[in-house]
């Protein structure tokens, strides 16, 4: 179970969710932006005992410059979602903010087939299709 993509997507679903309620919680009287700095720290701090501590260090062959640039684009990427979810943290309600948050799903699956060419079957854009209504739903007001 350890290796199944199920059981490290449902963990990763798990402390998403934590994190909107302890990051709401937690930036409710500082600026947002000092908030996801401090959560980049310890992330940083977290990611940095882990590899050392599992030996990760040693790449077996130089990185290319593809590979480089991927990676900083996703980080210049993180950075910014975090920066805008700590701001919309700030401004409205968790129970609102998460399930918006959440449209990344619809729009990873539209990148998906855009740039990395993955087809997704009737059954699967039936399931997308419903995240994006159900998001609406869950932020429309009360």
């Amino acid at each position: 179970m350890g290796d199944s993509w199920v059981f490290w997507a449902l963990l990763s679903a798990a402390f998403a969710a934590a994190t909107a309620v302890l990051a709401k919680a937690g930036s409710a009287d500082i600026d947002p932006d000092l908030a996801t700095l401090i959560r980049t720290a310890v992330v940083l701090l977290c990611l940095l005992l882990l590899v050392t501590a599992t030996g990760k260090w040693n790449l077996t062959e130089p990185l290319s410059r593809r590979t480089v640039l991927l990676l900083v684009l996703s980080g210049i990427a993180t950075g910014a979602s975090w920066l805008c979810y700590f701001r919309a943290l700030k401004a409205g309600e968790v129970s609102k903010v998460a399930p918006v948050d959440k449209l990344s799903v619809v729009l990873v699956a539209v990148f998906a087939v855009v740039f990395l060419r993955e087809r997704l079957n009737a059954r699967e854009w039936a399931g997308v299709g419903l995240v994006a209504v159900g998001v609406v739903v869950l932020a429309l007001k009360r």
